[in-house]
């Protein structure tokens, strides 16, 4: 188990530096420009390896819906939530309120995973979590809060991965098929599905900044991608989704630092966020029904 709970531990690092790295794309290119790279970067070294490996096969084309749920759920509407929320929002912001992912797979995990009942102390983690949220958001200060929309885009992709965790869990994990194979599936559909649906105009002016160039390739892409979706298919067949979602809590406190090393402003209403957030995750994680 402790090579799980190391991957759990490195997922959520890369998760938590994500966030400068997409402010540092949206202030040359478009947030779906990002997403855009961001997919075909993690997906080409997945691609390499995933033939070299020979782990795509014909038969697993009958799953082809599944990997195009997933798609969506873990790719394209997930990855444009969280970079259209964080060009709105402070980075640090971002990050923090991507702690609410483990809230909503645990509301998903509630309703579509019999064999994860919630428990009052798990209920409890979620009313915490919302408080958290509703206190990183700070609608009570207006405008001088919060972009509400960006908080909105970051609820939205939150609650896209959430649900992923869920579906992974229930539809994919059964299958037994190799991370590497589900890994690349879904991120060769999205690259597909992306190429068609944004404008590329434009695209080129992350070339102009070596700083946001090489971040959006190698930390969004290769690392942030294509190998935070291996090790996410490793953990969620080995703890669950639930557990498995827990590499989230790490994202907030890492993107935290970040902002602090960078010179955000971090308040202590922030900070109590993310007491409260982390505290109804840990509440979430540690909640779950003991097997009969």
């Amino acid at each position: 188990m402790f090579r799980v709970y190391t991957a759990l531990i490195l997922l959520g690092v890369i998760w938590g530096s994500n966030f400068i790295f997409m402010k540092w794309a949206t202030d040359l290119i478009s947030p779906a420009q990002t997403v855009f790279l961001r997919v075909l970067f993690g997906f080409l070294p997945l691609a390499l390896i995933a033939w070299r490996s020979k782990v795509i096969t014909r038969k697993q084309l009958p799953h082809i819906p599944h990997f195009i749920v997933m798609s969506v759920l873990a790719t394209s509407f997930y990855y444009y939530g969280f970079v259209a929320g964080t060009a709105l929002l402070p980075s640090s912001i971002a990050g923090l309120l991507s702690g609410s992912i483990p809230i909503f797979t645990f509301l998903g995990a509630a309703l579509f995973l019999p064999e994860e009942r919630p428990t009052k102390q798990m209920a409890l983690g979620v009313l915490l979590g919302f408080a958290g949220i509703a206190l990183s958001a700070r609608p009570w200060q207006g405008a001088m809060g919060a972009s509400l929309i960006g908080v909105l885009w970051m609820l939205a992709g939150s609650l896209s991965v959430g649900a992923s965790f869920v579906y992974a869990r229930r539809f994919l994990s059964p299958l037994k098929l190799p991370p590497l194979a589900l890994a690349t599936w879904q991120t060769g559909i999205a690259v597909i599905t992306l190429s068609v649906l944004i404008d590329f105009e434009g695209i080129t002016k992350i070339a102009t900044n070596t700083k946001a160039m090489w971040g959006t390739v190698l930390g969004l892409g290769v690392l942030g991608t294509g190998a935070a979706y291996l090790i996410y298919y490793f953990i969620i067949e080995k703890l669950g989704s639930v557990k498995a979602a827990g590499a989230t809590y790490i994202a907030p406190i890492v993107a935290v630092i970040i902002g602090i090393i960078i010179g955000e402003d971090i308040t202590s209403l922030e900070i109590v966020a993310l007491v409260l957030i982390l505290g109804g995750v840990l509440l979430i994680q540690t909640g779950k029904r003991a097997p009969v």
